[in-house]
């Protein structure tokens, strides 16, 4: 790989009743993610894609191949590039896990089965190595705003926060090859040893 465009897929039904949600298959697109996902697609009608990848919620597949259209590339699950595991937060309000997330440390595991901030970057870092070892020059891969956030933090040097900044909907993130492998290492070293700094106001 040499370049990855990264996408926080288009705005969900769950993003519509603002609810967590994790466990595939989730819900699908909104009518107003269907228009960005298709607005996408005109942003990157100009761009060379060589494979698209999504998680394995119905979202980002929705948003992948609205995108898409009809380009003959293939299209991957990578169920690294999943949401966050929420435990018993999943299908409650997005307010809720929030609550939580924002006062307790990375390595606390979500309770409920659910999965640490730690754990998630691991994760994340995996889907990195993976994506930026591929033989494809222009990967477009279309995931979920926590682990999008924490790959674009840790490309420009930054850890992991408890409160992440926003992703938008559909909107592209150009990387170069070298800052995916940087953010893979930065992340992998975080996960080693998961601490938050200050938090963000």
């Amino acid at each position: 790989m040499k370049t990855l465009i990264l996408v926080r897929h288009a705005h969900s039904l769950s993003n519509e009743r603002d609810i967590v949600s994790c466990t595939p298959p989730g819900e699908g697109l909104s009518a107003r993610g269907r228009e960005q996902a298709l607005a996408l697609r005109k942003t990157l009608a100009g761009e060379c894609v060589d494979v698209g990848v999504a998680s394995e919620l119905v979202r980002t597949q929705a948003t992948l191949e609205l995108a898409l259209g009809d380009r003959g590339v293939s299209r991957l699950v990578v169920p690294q590039l999943n949401e966050i595991h929420f435990g018993r937060f999943e299908a409650g309000r997005l307010e809720a896990y929030r609550r939580w997330a924002w006062t307790e440390p990375a390595d606390e595991v979500c309770p409920g089965g659910g999965e640490s901030r730690g754990a998630a970057a691991a994760r994340v870092a995996d889907a990195l190595e993976l994506l930026s070892v591929r033989t494809e020059e222009v990967v477009l891969a279309v995931g979920h705003a926590l682990p999008i956030r924490y790959v674009l933090d840790a490309a420009n040097g930054s850890p992991p926060q408890p409160r992440i900044e926003p992703v938008a909907h559909a909107e592209p993130y150009v990387l170069p090859v070298d800052r995916v492998v940087a953010a893979a290492q930065a992340l992998r070293r975080w996960a080693a040893a998961p601490q938050f700094g200050h938090a963000q106001a």
